[in-house]
């Protein structure tokens, strides 16, 4: 065979293999989704809603969302694209050891810095 044959044929088999590798793992991911989906669950929906779920009717793969207090819209189920974890606040010992950002010397990618001897120059838009 043609050694150029012989590396089409073996790319096209990384690719078989990574797609069903990849399909696997998508569906594990999704039923591990679904395990943890119960009542009183807040999700966050594909398009960015977030929610506490109310009921989920799974022969018809429907799910009622709260978004707001009174409001209940229903989705499909597939729609919920994870579960949201709370926040857990980090106690006020902790931050009081962080140095600041002053004490640091050079200022960040973007953060401003005041006092420069510049500011009488004039600035875009200026007349």
């Amino acid at each position: 065979m043609d050694p150029l044959t012989l590396v089409m044929l073996a790319v096209l088999a990384m690719l078989v293999f990574f797609m069903f590798r990849n399909g696997r793992k998508r569906k594990r991911d999704q039923e591990a989704l679904q395990a943890t989906m119960v009542a009183g669950a807040d999700v966050m929906t594909n398009f960015g809603m977030y929610g506490t779920i109310v009921s989920i009717d799974e022969e018809e793969n429907k799910v009622a969302l709260l978004i707001a207090p009174g409001t209940i819209v229903n989705i499909h189920r597939q729609t919920i694209a994870r579960v949201v974890e709370p926040v857990v606040p980090e106690s006020a010992e902790g931050l009081d050891d962080s140095p600041s950002i002053e004490s640091m010397g050079e200022p960040e990618f973007g953060q401003r810095v005041d006092g420069d001897d510049n500011d009488n120059q004039p600035k875009k838009g200026d007349a």
